[in-house]
């Protein structure tokens, strides 16, 4: 499973966040003003990790500006529910993975479960 570590979420989480794209300054600012980051990172360690994060498909480089600019590939939501196929499609046994996770659900999730497989 290609996953990540916990800077590479950090700035996932940050770019998922952000309406627009941002450069590797913006990412380390943002980063050094949050609680979670805990230290304040170089520029160089910044780009090593979005270099690390567009290998792996998450990130996406606009390289018309300068400096480059960052965007998430693909929304959290589409992230996550690759996360969740990646994991099943490792079961040897779907159905009981399958059937362990939906009897977790709240009723408001089940309902739009429901709901969601009724459009399919």
């Amino acid at each position: 499973m290609n996953s990540l570590g916990e800077l590479e979420r950090s700035v996932m989480d940050l770019l998922w966040a952000s309406a627009e794209s941002l450069s590797a300054y913006d990412l380390q600012a943002a980063l050094a003003s949050s609680e979670a980051s805990g230290r304040e990172l170089a520029a160089t360690t910044v780009l090593t990790v979005l270099s690390r994060l567009e290998k792996k498909n998450y990130v996406v480089r606009e390289r018309d500006v300068r400096p480059h600019r960052y965007r998430a590939a693909s929304v959290r939501a589409e992230h996550m529910a690759d996360l969740m196929h990646e994991v099943l499609g490792g079961a040897s046994d779907r159905t009981a993975v399958l059937e362990r996770f939906v009897g977790q659900v709240s009723n408001e999730e089940a309902e739009t479960l429901r709901r969601i497989l009724a459009g399919r």
